[in-house]
């Protein structure tokens, strides 16, 4: 994708200078000598750019005052301000507002470089964020949650409730694959900040060291690797929302600072000394009782409360079996048209099968399922030899030394977990350093996991 460089500066030697530059950098560059200019160009949407870099004082104005005039119609571009006569309430207005950077001249290229190539990186994201936005507007409404059953008309009623009230902060309960992501998707599209970016972070799936950058952002220096400033998911979904799924993995410290980012509407990134304003919607999700977590101390109270606003259960597949009848066909639809397939025939043993199994691994089973089937279908009757489910309502089993685990997404990886150290615990009668030894782990490790689990 062509990347739009938009230069306001009216030194025609630095002008020239920098266009020819970035021309040869992979750059289109658009410059103009004047705000007014600059502003028709943007306002008549005849460029849109990805960044602009922009002299402060200009013969018509100060670009500041630009800026946020546009602020509304041009909330894509990053902004780089260069000025001959730095000063501290300009520089301070500009950060204010938004604006990425702010140099003085002269500014060696090689800087001006470095920050341009970071600042094209959180242009490039928010820009996706901003299409994902307008596609998804257009995807998700309450009626995108199926379902026949009592369970599923009830979420559909409080998910309609919920789309037209302004919350602060909404927890999402279900098991794995209950499908806690479509609705902070559907109340997210569906509500008020439909046109602002929807930002979804997985708190199980970022390192321990790595998610507190990534949600509070950081300054360049602020620690070993970190070369450029970073704009934190917090900072990203500002007018928005923040999907926070699996927030029960969230470490306590980082509980404590999340909580006052959510009280006070500022966050301060890493090697920061300034607050940033943020106003967020936030959507907590866990396949975890957080109540009880609350209670026994590995989730802090305080922030279960600030969050418990509002609270979304969804129920598991195997106590709605009549959602199937809605399901089913939905996805197969859905993957006849991704192969290229005509499966349109479900046998009575298929439906038998299907409202027999125990689907442990809930609608998220469901698909996996249905997918397998449809892609090794032969003709237009659904193959019941690809459905490889049972009756049988265990999800693992134990022989003497031997533990037998599904892998057909009925049973989710903590769950696996959680049976073996249960398991193992049992035949060793909770001695912890024999349980240890005999899963090839550290007694800190298993302690760690059994505080986790139990």
């Amino acid at each position: 994708m062509i990347k739009t460089l938009l230069i306001i500066e009216d030194e025609k030697l630095l002008g020239s200078e920098l266009s020819r530059h970035y021309r040869q950098t992979g750059w289109e560059v658009v410059w103009t000598t004047t705000l007014n200019e600059a502003k028709e160009l943007l306002m008549s949407k005849a460029i849109e750019p990805l960044l602009i870099l922009s002299d402060m004082n200009l013969p018509d104005g100060n670009a500041l005052d630009l800026m946020e005039s546009l602020k509304k119609h041009v909330n894509i571009a990053e902004w780089i301000f260069l000025t001959g006569f730095g000063s501290v309430p300009d520089s301070v207005r500009a950060l204010r507002l938004g604006a990425y950077d702010f140099l003085e001249k002269p500014c060696d290229l090689d800087r001006l470089d470095l920050v341009m190539t970071s600042a094209s990186r959180s242009a490039s994201m928010r820009r996706r964020v901003i299409d994902q936005t307008k596609q998804g507007h257009r995807r998700y409404s309450p009626e995108a949650f199926v379902g026949k059953s009592s369970q599923a008309q009830a979420v559909r009623q409080l998910l309609t409730k919920l789309t037209n009230v302004p919350f602060s902060a909404l927890i999402i309960g279900g098991e794995t694959g209950t499908g806690k992501g479509l609705i902070a998707r559907i109340l997210h599209y569906g509500g008020s900040r439909a046109a602002q970016p929807m930002i979804e972070v997985n708190c199980a799936a970022l390192p321990r060291e790595l998610i507190e950058s990534e949600l509070f952002g950081h300054e360049a220096g602020a620690f070993t690797g970190a070369t450029g400033r970073y704009r934190g998911l917090l900072e990203q979904a500002d007018g928005g929302t923040l999907f926070m799924d699996e927030i029960g993995e969230m470490p306590l410290e980082l509980q404590a600072k999340l909580l006052k980012v959510i009280d006070d509407h500022k966050v301060r990134r890493l090697g920061s000394e300034k607050e940033l304003n943020v106003d967020v919607q936030i959507i907590a999700a866990s396949n975890r009782d957080l109540e009880s977590m609350a209670q026994a101390g590995t989730f802090r109270p305080d922030l279960y409360h600030r969050l418990n606003v509002f609270r979304v259960n969804l129920p598991p597949l195997r106590e709605a079996v009549d959602d199937l009848d809605e399901l089913v066909p939905l996805f197969i639809a859905e993957y006849n048209a991704k192969a290229g397939q005509h499966v349109k025939q479900i046998s009575a043993e298929v439906w038998q099968k299907l409202k027999a199994h125990d689907w442990r691994g809930n609608v998220r089973e469901l698909r996996n399922v249905i997918e397998r089937c449809v892609l090794f279908a032969d003709s237009s009757e659904f193959p019941v030899q690809w459905l490889q489910i049972g009756k049988c309502t265990e999800k693992a089993t134990v022989d003497n030394a031997t533990i037998l685990l599904p892998l057909d997404g009925s049973m989710a990886l903590d769950d696996m977990d959680k049976f073996i150290i249960q398991t193992t615990l049992e035949r060793t009668n909770n001695n912890l350093a024999a349980a240890a030894r005999a899963l090839g782990t550290t007694r800190e490790t298993l302690r760690y996991r059994v505080k986790k689990y139990f």
